[in-house]
């Protein structure tokens, strides 16, 4: 079987399934980069900086780039991926199937209804309907658009409980819907188990984390959504535990502003790489991810898990259930 992927760019949590697929010997893989497939620092208006991730994303596996020719590159708007030649380059290589990561950009919605009926659609995305349906008027106008999109594909293959009742909500039929959880690389997370504790351990202490303490830790954007400055008042203001914020973003003038006014008990980290995501986790004795709205899954509440910390979620994260 021949499986083409078109995603917008390498994943830190796709990469390992790439590879896992293509070390079988009964299916082909290539995946399709619609936005890059640079190893090269690329702006992230979440991080508010330009992000390079120092892990391998693109080996393994077959990939392409295709030339993406949209006057503002990237994932956050609509209109960030363009790729006029899209179409043609994923059907010329004729795959049994083809997997497509999410509709909200300009060339996957094309492909979508271009490719329907040609090529047999394997559709992935995370929506939820956990932040309510808004608009009375505005969620009919989406049903219809969705629902007409919605039949494109031959199966849905569904992250969670809640991604599964955002398609049933749609009208999807129980016959297209397939389990897909999300996952993460959880070897990389989790061993050496204890060569990673120790080396938390004397990075708990390199920052002033008093012996015995309990550490709260924050690991993700600094953006509103996430809440951390209600996250570090709530610590801060309520508990005796220590607290530690590793992220950028937005807010982090903000939580850095807050931080200085508890120098004994919450330290702010500089950008972490992927590479030092395994100790990081380990630096809190509970990982919280308590976002009001827009949190389709939470993945690093997986990798927390890989590491052996228990979790604090709000009922709005997309892997609560």
């Amino acid at each position: 079987m021949k499986l083409a992927f078109v995603v917008s760019h390498p994943i830190q949590y796709y990469a390992p399934l790439y590879r896992r697929l293509a070390a079988r010997s009964d299916v082909r893989v290539k995946v399709f980069f619609t936005w890059h497939a640079a190893t090269a620092p690329v702006f992230d208006p979440g991080f508010g900086r330009s992000v390079a991730w120092d892990i391998p994303l693109t080996q393994g596996y077959d990939h392409v780039l295709v030339p993406n020719v949209a006057r503002r590159p990237g994932t956050h708007h609509f209109n960030g991926v363009v790729n006029p030649t899209l179409v043609e380059d994923v059907l010329s290589w004729r795959p049994d199937a083809v997997h497509v990561t999410g509709w909200a950009l300009r060339s996957h919605l094309r492909f979508m209804r271009a490719a329907h009926g040609r090529v047999p659609l394997l559709f992935r995305g995370d929506s939820h309907l956990l932040d309510g349906r808004g608009n009375a008027a505005r969620w009919w106008a989406k049903r219809a658009f969705l629902r007409r999109v919605y039949s494109w594909p031959r199966m849905f293959l569904y992250t969670g409980a809640a991604n599964l009742a955002y398609y049933e909500a749609f009208a999807v039929p129980s016959a297209r819907l397939r389990a897909c959880p999300h996952s993460v690389d959880v070897g990389r997370f989790a061993d050496p188990q204890a060569a990673l504790e120790q080396q938390a351990a004397q990075w708990r202490e390199s920052i002033g984390v008093p012996p015995g303490a309990k550490v709260v830790l924050f690991a993700g954007k600094l953006e509103p959504r996430k809440r951390p400055l209600e996250m570090m008042r709530a610590v801060l203001e309520r508990t005796d535990h220590f607290l530690v914020m590793a992220g950028n973003g937005e807010l982090e003038g903000r939580v850095r502003e807050l931080a200085a006014h508890h120098p004994l008990r919450c330290h702010v980290l500089p950008f972490q790489n992927q590479s030092a995501m395994p100790v990081v986790y380990r630096l809190g004795d509970v990982f919280v991810l308590p976002s009001s709205h827009g949190e389709t899954w939470g993945l690093a509440v997986n990798e927390a898990l890989a590491c052996s910390r228990p979790i604090v979620v709000s009922d709005r994260v997309g892997c609560a259930a």
